[in-house]
């Protein structure tokens, strides 16, 4: 049984907060619209985060008036950045050693992601992850996507709690406000893609994964330790 009776399962967003795909999706944006002769700046990068690719897209397209439509776009997305995950996939810090204590503790974990259900299992392949999760919930199995709550939601029932017994694990502010909107025990970890980003209503805003309040949150120690 977890060891903190008050949290029993742990949401993980995918991109920016498990795998540093958020930087390699900014240099994909990047070069989509360095391509068109476009700049791809931070007000339009913070909108598009965390948000699933075909309304990012969407923003892209309306931001900047191109001709493009979302299957273009996408499908161009696809080519350029299957280079870039064969040679810069990486865990963010922390992920593995979280994975190994929830393991410890006997806390379910699932993966709640606003990207499709091919990629995901792609990218959790490639370091022998997606065996580790309880159930993973994608873009395709909601009808709104973050920021609405509908994700968070349904990954509590699946795993049989009340919505605050749940920590929901967020890297960008649109995330984590599906999870504060669910009322999930939001945590924001941040990273450089996402440091200005305001997170009002998580009950913390952690440094990295390997922050120990998180830890101290779930009532469980390292794995090491």
């Amino acid at each position: 049984m977890p060891v903190n009776p008050s949290l029993l399962a742990v949401a993980f967003d995918l991109d920016g907060l498990m795998f540093n795909t958020e930087e390699l999706y900014q240099e994909v944006g990047a070069e989509l619209l360095r391509r068109r002769g476009k700049e791809f700046v931070p007000e339009l990068l913070h909108q598009m985060m965390g948000r699933p690719q075909a309304i990012a897209l969407q923003m892209m397209i309306d931001w900047h008036s191109l001709s493009d439509t979302v299957e273009v776009l996408s499908a161009e997305t696809k080519e350029v950045f299957v280079e870039l995950l064969d040679h810069r996939l990486a865990l963010m810090p922390g992920l593995a050693e979280l994975l190994d204590a929830l393991e410890f503790a006997e806390i379910p974990k699932a993966v709640v992601t606003s990207s499709g259900p091919k990629f995901t299992c792609d990218v959790l392949g490639r370091f022998n992850l997606e065996s580790r999760f309880s159930f993973i919930v994608t873009c395709e199995d909601v009808q709104i996507g973050k920021p609405d709550p509908e994700i968070y939601l349904q990954a509590a029932a699946r795993f049989g709690v009340a919505p605050q017994r749940m920590m929901a694990l967020e890297d960008s502010a649109n995330g984590c406000r599906a999870a504060v909107a669910a009322g999930s025990f939001a945590v924001a970890v941040p990273a450089e893609h996402s440091i200005t980003h305001q997170f009002p209503g998580a009950a913390l805003v952690a440094e990295t994964l390997r922050d120990p309040r998180i830890y101290i949150a779930l009532g469980i120690r390292t794995f090491s330790s």
